[in-house]
Formats: structure tokens, C-alpha cells, sequence
């Protein structure tokens, strides 16, 4: 299913329609295209809204009468949500994950579900060889390295465990140091 597909939302009801209890909802679908203003492509706004902001609303609804009491929902953002140089598209789009997880954590404190975004910096991954990430390829943060998938994992399940059940409507970030504020003439 393609989660970017707008029209396809019924479709989502049904993919999910015979689940049972879930207890958690972990949303990591994602994708960037980029480039600075003098670029930018007015398409791509609503393809990566659709995927990182659309799916995520689609998704939580469908499946929030199911997720059981002390349930998790996880939205995989990124630490380009405050903004970057080049990627004002995407982190738009992924600046309304927190916003989204605030307002659901909020909904669902009752119930002791948690709500939380887990906001990557750059990260190796399939992703960050994508050519439509040519104009603003990805920058050694500051620990000398990028983060590993598997550091990504590691923090995603302490917020998913036991460990995790007082943590929500937070947007916590890994990133190596990448969102340290950069010298002059430097961009992030």
C-alpha cells in the first residue's frame, strides 16, 4: 500500500481492520526531497505530507480503539524539524509530528498510552543515498560519524518498552551533535 497515496485511506481502514489489540503504533515511513527556496519543487511539499504527516493521521485513527491501556505511538521525525539549511519542505513536515504527538499525548494520558517523535539527525541509511537529496547532502555532525540505524532502534525500543511509560509528548533527538549550533559560514 502506498502510504502517500491520499485516495488510498479507506484502503488503510482495511489493512488494518482485522488486527486485534495492538500495543504499539510505530510510523517510520518517510522520504526527503530537498533543495533551497530557489528550488524548491511545490509538489513535493504535498508528496512528503501525504507520507510523514497524512499516513501518520490515517493510521492513528484507524488503529487508536485498538491500541491497548499503556500502549505506545512512535513517529519517527527528524532533527530537522527546527529547520535547515536547504530542507524547508521536510522539515515542515516533519515539524508536524510534534505538534501531532503533543496533541495525542495529551488525548491519550488517560489511558496511559504514550505518545512520542524520535527525531533522527543524519543517520546511515538507504536514505541518505538518495539522489533527491543531491543539493543538501548529509554533513559529519560534530561526534565525528553518523548515527547508526541500530543506536535509532536501541533509543526507539527504550521509548517502546516498560522503560519508556512516563515519557510522552516529548520529540527527543539523536544526532551525533548535529543540531549543536554551527560556526559562522557553516551550514547544518
Amino acid at each position: 500500500m502506498d502510504l502517500g497515496d491520499t485516495a488510498a485511506a479507506p484502503g488503510v481502514a482495511a489493512a488494518v481492520a482485522d488486527l486485534g489489540d495492538v500495543d504499539a503504533l510505530v510510523h517510520a515511513a518517510g522520504f526527503q526531497e530537498s533543495g533551497p527556496l530557489t528550488d524548491l519543487d511545490p509538489d513535493a511539499s504535498d508528496r512528503m505530507h501525504a507520507v510523514h504527516v497524512g499516513a501518520a493521521v490515517r493510521l492513528a485513527s484507524c488503529l487508536e480503539g485498538r491500541l491497548v491501556d499503556g500502549g505506545r505511538i512512535l513517529l519517527i521525525g527528524s532533527r530537522t524539524a527546527e529547520g535547515a539549511w536547504g530542507k524547508s519542505q521536510y522539515a515542515a513536515t516533519k515539524a508536524a509530528l510534534g505538534a501531532l504527538g503533543r496533541s495525542w499525548a495529551a488525548e491519550l494520558a488517560p489511558r496511559g498510552i504514550t505518545v512520542n517523535v524520535l527525531a533522527p539527525g543524519p543517520t546511515e541509511t538507504a536514505m541518505t543515498a538518495d539522489p533527491r537529496r543531491a543539493a543538501t547532502p548529509p554533513q559529519t555532525p560534530p561526534l565525528g560519524r553518523p548515527v547508526r540505524a541500530e543506536e535509532v532502534a536501541a533509543y526507539a525500543s527504550f521509548l517502546l518498552e516498560d522503560t519508556g511509560a512516563m515519557v510522552t509528548g516529548q520529540h527527543l533527538v539523536i544526532c551525533a551533535g548535529a543540531s549543536l549550533p554551527v560556526a559562522p559560514g557553516q551550514r547544518s
